[in-house]
């Protein structure tokens, strides 16, 4: 089934859910549930107190947005959509209030206006920005903060005890793997469409350059120890992929100033001992060389934007002629804190399956409906639901991923690497799939499915093959199929064009 025919089809079921619930609770909220198909896709930004939530959704937006510190807004959930108009606005019970705010030195400064955090429900910031076009980011208080109620919040939203959650996927932040990360992502996975599913769940390893205490070579620790926590079996029935970020060097990145970049060169323009010296640490880089031309407050702005970490890359960038403007070291700095590699991912796992998760979430929230309001029509209603969740075969592709990831679904590990490629999981486009290039051209492409095809049509037939393996081989059948049909479809808009 073809993300455009499941979209028609759960908005069937979703129109017909609305009819027999008509005029009662359930029928407004599966009104606003069907409303969301159309809307972009919500990815919730979690993780455990100062795991660096707000730095790296202000990266992702290119903005400084989402505020950084320990004040008031940071304990309330904040979602950041798009829209024509700047605007902040606060939800109290069912009243919304338009909310005063400033930007001060890029950042955004939210006036509570007399509100007390506790009392604010949520904060809606609708601020024009090419990066919120596809993806609504939701901002959400620390777990295990030190405010019970402000972290009580975070699993209110994404683990409600009666309702769907409102976020469609979690980008999961920690710096290393807690118990109370584990059951955070076990809760969240825990509903009916895709217990268990990592599919929706992508881990970070934030603030990844204080692994190795600052060093420049931080990030390629950080990513050894990303890789080793992608390949635990625990972690892997939890998230679909652990990504190395230097969030303070990602956001900088993005809202780099001239001005900065100025203050950098005069530290590149050191001989290397020197420099090195100057960023042992943080005391001896604000408290010496004042010949260098920098006041202490321009020190103190320089560490509080880059860190340790990112004065010590940037200035080695700029001395190495790697980067020569502005904008080359923005790029330069966004690559290397791993910003690039999960935007990537984002795509890949995230905004190509959009279609699919919010599917998902929808069907999620009938099933919860018809489940808790028993009544004349809910279980013809059911009857849809499960007849969509079983035919399509995007849902199929989730459901062996889930099983591989959970460990129900095993065999060689060249075999599983391969069946978890082709349904998807390392993303959807039919090039990753197949393990080729980007730029494979379509011969390539097709020999390499119908290898694929023939290769677990065997698999599926064999009498030997596992019962689990041989049901997960007629889905990756499938997708091999689907990719071929794709392929010849192109093939044929091409030849008709020309």
């Amino acid at each position: 089934m073809s993300h455009a025919r499941l979209i028609d089809r759960t908005r069937s079921v979703l129109d017909r859910a609305i009819e027999v619930y008509r005029g009662t609770p359930p029928g407004a909220r599966l009104a606003a549930t069907r409303d969301r198909l159309d809307q972009p896709l919500r990815v919730a930004v979690a993780g455990r107190v100062k795991a660096g939530k707000s730095t790296l959704l202000n990266a992702l937006v290119g903005e400084r947005l989402a505020p950084t510190d320990a004040g008031e807004c940071t304990r309330i959930v904040t979602w950041y959509q798009d829209g024509h108009t700047y605007q902040v606005r606060a939800r109290v019970g069912r009243e919304e209030r338009q909310l005063r705010f400033d930007r001060e030195d890029g950042r955004l400064d939210i006036n509570l206006d007399g509100l007390r955090a506790e009392d604010v429900d949520e904060l809606l910031v609708t601020w024009p920005a090419q990066a919120l076009r596809s993806v609504t980011l939701v901002d959400t208080p620390g777990i295990g903060s030190l405010s019970e109620s402000a972290a009580r919040r975070t699993w209110d939203l994404l683990v409600p005890d009666e309702e769907e959650t409102p976020a469609d996927a979690v980008l999961y932040l920690m710096r290393h793997l807690h118990t109370g990360d584990v059951e955070f992502l076990r809760a969240f996975h825990d509903s009916e469409v895709s217990q268990p599913s990592p599919v929706n769940a992508i881990g970070v390893l934030s603030r990844a350059d204080e692994i190795a205490v600052g060093r420049l070579d931080s990030m390629a620790s950080a990513r050894r120890v990303a890789t080793r926590l992608g390949e635990d079996p625990n972690v892997r029935r939890l998230v679909q992929s652990v990504v190395p970020v230097a969030g303070l060097l990602a956001e900088t990145a993005v809202t780099l100033t001239e001005e900065e970049v100025g203050q950098l060169r005069r530290i590149a323009d050191l001989p290397p001992r020197e420099a090195e010296e100057l960023l042992l640490s943080a005391d001896r880089f604000v408290g010496t060389r004042p010949e260098l031309g920098l006041t202490e407050p321009e020190r103190e702005s320089l560490l509080a934007r880059f860190g340790v970490f990112g004065v010590r890359l940037a200035s080695t960038v700029l001395r190495r002629k790697v980067a020569g403007t502005a904008t080359d070291l923005a790029r330069e700095l966004a690559e290397r804190s791993g910003l690039n590699q999960l935007q990537d991912l984002l795509t890949s796992l995230f905004f190509e399956r959009r279609d699919v998760l919010k599917c998902r979430s929808a069907l999620l929230a009938v099933a919860d409906v018809v489940r808790d309001f028993v009544g004349p029509g809910s279980e013809a209603l059911a009857g849809e639901v499960e007849a969509v969740v079983s035919s399509a075969h995007p849902f199929n592709e989730l459901r062996v991923l889930s099983g591989l990831r959970a460990g129900w679904v095993s065999g060689k590990a060249e075999v599983v690497a391969e069946l978890e490629r082709l349904i998807g999981g390392a993303g959807g486009a039919i090039h990753q799939r197949l393990r080729l290039p980007p730029d494979a051209d379509r011969g390539e492409l097709t020999t390499a499915a119908a290898d694929a095809l023939s290769r677990w049509q065997r698999r599926a037939e064999n009498p030997l093959t596992s019962y689990e393996l041989a049901v997960a081989a007629r889905v990756a059948v499938r997708s091999c199929e689907g990719m071929l049909a794709d392929l010849l479809t192109e093939h044929r808009d091409v030849r008709t064009r020309h």
